[in-house]
């Protein structure tokens, strides 16, 4: 018994001096941070993207667009989720000390100006078929910025960047399919946009 407590402490011992080991120190302690340009970009990119999309998601929320109780409660869930996700964003934002950006041009997978305004003056099935074409569009964007990332040197190697990245992904993927499948249950006819 005192053999095998022995032992234990001694292999706890090794376990902990390898996970101080020089190497390791230098990489936490150099002072260079962990995470990229990438990464600040794409963190803060998705402050902005999120954005929009529970902008949209609020008007599906909203009665006066007349949209289905289908389309209410997937919008419901957007705005919580990504409500959620930009208060992380701006918390790791905050936390290393980076500053927003001031994004000028248009990110992948985000509405234009006409689109928005189409969208808001949409009423009833109207809505849910623009809706859900225009919520597609967003979503594939935001997997576009996570393939960017991805493909960017040296990029997400931060723990917290590579599982929101891959969270994004999945949960996008996800939720455009489930926008396919509404979609094609919708009476033909009316606008697309």
């Amino acid at each position: 018994m005192l053999l095998s407590r022995a032992l234990v402490f001694t292999i706890a011992i090794a376990a902990c001096s390898r996970a101080t080991s020089p190497a390791t120190q230098a990489r936490t302690d150099s002072g260079q941070p962990r995470y990229t340009q990438a990464d600040v970009h794409f963190m803060d990119g998705m402050i902005t993207h999120h954005a929009q999309a529970v902008l949209i998601g609020g008007w599906a929320v909203d009665i006066t667009h007349g949209a289905s109780p289908q389309v209410r409660a997937l919008s419901e869930r957007i705005v919580v989720a990504q409500t959620d996700e930009i208060a992380f964003l701006e918390r790791w934002l905050r936390e290393r000390n980076e500053a927003r950006m001031d994004h000028q041009m248009l990110m992948p997978g985000m509405l234009t100006p006409e689109q928005l305004a189409q969208l808001d003056r949409a009423r009833g099935a109207e809505f849910d078929r623009s809706f859900l074409t225009l919520m597609i569009q967003h979503h594939q964007g935001a997997i576009i910025m996570v393939d960017q990332l991805l493909g960017a040197q040296g990029a997400a190697q931060d723990g917290l960047v590579f599982r929101f990245a891959a969270d994004v992904h999945a949960d996008q993927t996800t939720e455009i399919e489930r926008m396919q499948r509404m979609l094609a249950a919708l009476p033909s006819g009316g606008k697309t946009p």
